[in-house]
């Protein structure tokens, strides 16, 4: 079933906010990050242990299970032999979803167990997933035949194999092993903790990137169209947060999930800063220059220093952060799928995708679109 509901053949994106959300997206900021009812910088007021941020998501799927708002959780756990891998599980105990806390890394099936859902007897499900993993659910749900689903989505990175993952920590640190927490952050550091308690940030730009393979990166994730996870009922994600958590209420589902939460959550208001032009263009013009895949290009060693200390102080913040990395992530579309995969445009660049990368010129050639497809949109 999913070979055919797939974002990556022929993705319909109008349609299915259509049928989950009762409208498609608008222009200004839900052309970016899809449709919503309201944004939110958000904590947990007593954060959880072992939690990737605080446990704004695994709290309110634990809250659907405690209100018996449905009977199962569909969600990841580590895998017995690797914290990193993950392991597809339901859960109906709403103390188990401490296991499913913090960030996994890999490919995971996560729909398979629908089946197991289903042969379990259970109607009303809960469902934590990426992007790719929520199209095809929301593409499936009518002929699914489940009584509720309430969807708790998280934005999407670049993936890759659980092996893969494990060579990058070698290149970031001797004792890769000891690692136990990897979080790209807002203010253009990754955080990395360890088994001892330790705290290392290392600057996006010291990062060892251009020593990755070319393969290191699916080409579907390097053609993502939604890093936002549109077809959820509520995102819970960082780009937005400034240090926070960066919550995107998209649907009455989304708000009776959030609600549920009462005094449990702090909440405070979205903020936005810097512009985010220059960084865009810069990375378009790296990426177009790319062998494989990868921006190569590498900054000098004596100025990553200089920059990474310009970065967080004068570079994007909050919402014109999170434009800048859908900007970047449009073009990227755009570019390896012009260069790779021609043939493959016409169906797998949504209208959304052009109207985003539009403003940096990168608009489409002749094939490359449906004609019957609307115009480019002013955002």
């Amino acid at each position: 079933m999913c070979g055919r509901a797939c974002q990556f053949i022929k993705p319909d994106y109008p349609a299915l906010e259509q049928a989950v959300h009762g409208r498609v997206r608008g222009i200004a900021d839900e052309m970016f990050f899809g449709p919503f009812q309201a944004m939110h910088r958000a904590r947990m007021a007593r954060p959880k242990v072992g939690a990737q941020w605080t446990g704004i998501t695994t709290s309110l799927a634990a809250r659907l299970l405690e209100q018996g708002k449905v009977d199962a959780v569909l969600t990841v756990v580590p895998d017995a032999d690797d914290l990193w891998k993950p392991q597809p599980a339901l859960i109906t105990d709403p103390a188990d979803m401490v296991r499913a806390r913090g960030m996994r890394m890999g490919y995971s099936p996560l729909l398979a167990l629908l089946e197991e859902a289903r042969a379990r007897g259970f109607t009303r499900l809960g469902v934590v997933g990426i992007p790719c993993q929520i199209y095809a659910l929301r593409a499936l749900e009518a002929e699914l035949g489940f009584e509720r689903l309430f969807v708790i989505g998280t934005p999407c990175s670049d993936n890759t194999t659980t092996e893969n993952f494990h060579k990058f920590l070698a290149l970031l640190d001797e004792d890769p092993d000891t690692i136990t927490y990897l979080e790209f952050r807002a203010d253009y550091k990754v955080e990395l903790r360890y088994r001892d308690g330790r705290q290392r940030l290392i600057p996006f730009l010291s990062l060892p990137i251009s020593d990755l393979p070319s393969d290191f990166f699916p080409m579907t994730c390097r053609t993502c169209v939604d890093y936002t996870n549109a077809l959820a009922d509520i995102t819970v994600g960082y780009m937005g947060g400034e240090g926070e958590q960066w919550l995107i209420v998209r649907n009455d589902r989304g708000a009776e999930m959030l609600d549920a939460l009462g005094d449990d959550i702090v909440l405070s208001a979205v903020g936005t800063g810097g512009k985010r032009a220059g960084a865009v263009k810069g990375f378009i013009a790296n990426t177009a220059l790319a062998a494989g895949g990868l921006p190569l290009r590498r900054m000098p060693d004596w100025l990553r220093p200089v920059v990474s200390w310009i970065q967080p102080r004068f570079g994007p913040k909050g919402l014109e952060f999170a434009r800048a990395r859908l900007e970047m992530k449009a073009a990227e579309t755009v570019l390896h799928l012009r260069r790779a995969m021609p043939a493959k445009m016409k169906n797998m660049v949504p209208d959304h995708v052009w109207d985003i990368a539009a403003p940096y010129d990168l608009v489409a050639q002749e094939g490359e679109r449906d004609p019957n497809e609307a115009a480019p949109r002013d955002i």
